[in-house]
C-alpha cells in the first residue's frame, strides 16, 4: 500500500469531528460513571436489604452484559416503551451506565480499606451518619481510588468506539465511513495514533497521581 497524505488531509475535517464526539462521550461518561457508582456502593452498604439486594441484582446484570447490547438495547428497545435520546447522549449514558457497575467496585474496596478505628472514633464522638460518611469515609476513601478510577477512564476511551454502532461517529466511526466511501485505509492509522497520543499520556499521569498520593498517604 503507498502511503497518500492527500487522504489524510481530505480526512482531517471529519477526524475533528470524531475526536470532539470520542471526547464528549469521555467526559459526560466518566462522570455518570463516577457519580453513578458512589451511588451504587453507598446503595450496597444500605442496612436495609430491600435497598441492596436490587442494586446489587442490577449491578451484577450489566457488569456481566457486553457493552455493545446494552447501547442496543438503549437506542433501539428502550425507546419503544418511552425515552428515546440521540445516539451521542444515549452512547454516553450505555457507557457511563455500564462503568458505573465497575467504578463502584472500585468505591467499595476505597471504603473497606478505611481503618476500623476510624469509623470506631465516629461513632465515639456521637458523629451523625451522613457526617460520618461525608467528613471522615469519603474524603479517605477517594482518596485511595483516584488511580484505580483514572484507568478505568482510559478502559472507557478504548470503549468508545462501539457508540458507533448506534450512529454516534466518534474517531472509529468517521474514519470508517471515510474508509468505506474513498476505498482507502490510511484513516485507521490516523485514529490508532490519535487514540496511542490521548491515552498514553493519560496513562502516565495516573501513574504520576498514583506516585503523589502514595508519598503523602
Amino acid at each position: 500500500m503507498t502511503w497518500d497524505w492527500g487522504v489524510v488531509s481530505d480526512f482531517m475535517p471529519s477526524f475533528w469531528d470524531g475526536l470532539w464526539v470520542t471526547l464528549r462521550a469521555l467526559l459526560f461518561g466518566s462522570l455518570i460513571a463516577f457519580g453513578l457508582g458512589l451511588v451504587w456502593a453507598l446503595a450496597q452498604r444500605s442496612r436495609h436489604a430491600w435497598v441492596r439486594w436490587p442494586v446489587n441484582a442490577v449491578t451484577e446484570f450489566i457488569r456481566n452484559t457486553p457493552l455493545l447490547v446494552q447501547l442496543f438495547f438503549l437506542f433501539y428497545v428502550l425507546p419503544e416503551w418511552g425515552p428515546s435520546w440521540s445516539p451521542l447522549v444515549t452512547g454516553v449514558i450505555g457507557l457511563g451506565l455500564h462503568y458505573s457497575t465497575y467504578t463502584a467496585e472500585v468505591y467499595r474496596a476505597g471504603i473497606d480499606g478505611v481503618p476500623v478505628g476510624q469509623w470506631e472514633a465516629a461513632t465515639a464522638l456521637s458523629m451523625p451518619r451522613v457526617r460520618t460518611w461525608t467528613a471522615i469515609i469519603l474524603p479517605q476513601a477517594i482518596r485511595r481510588v483516584v488511580p484505580a478510577l483514572g484507568n478505568y477512564v482510559i478502559a472507557m476511551l478504548k470503549d468508545s468506539p462501539m457508540i458507533a454502532m448506534i450512529g454516534a461517529l466518534d474517531m472509529l466511526g468517521e474514519a470508517r465511513t471515510f474508509s468505506n466511501n474513498t476505498f482507502t485505509s490510511e484513516t485507521y492509522l490516523v485514529v490508532g495514533v490519535a487514540f496511542i497520543v490521548i491515552a498514553y499520556p493519560a496513562s502516565l499521569l495516573i501513574r504520576a497521581l498514583e506516585r503523589r498520593l502514595a508519598r503523602t498517604s
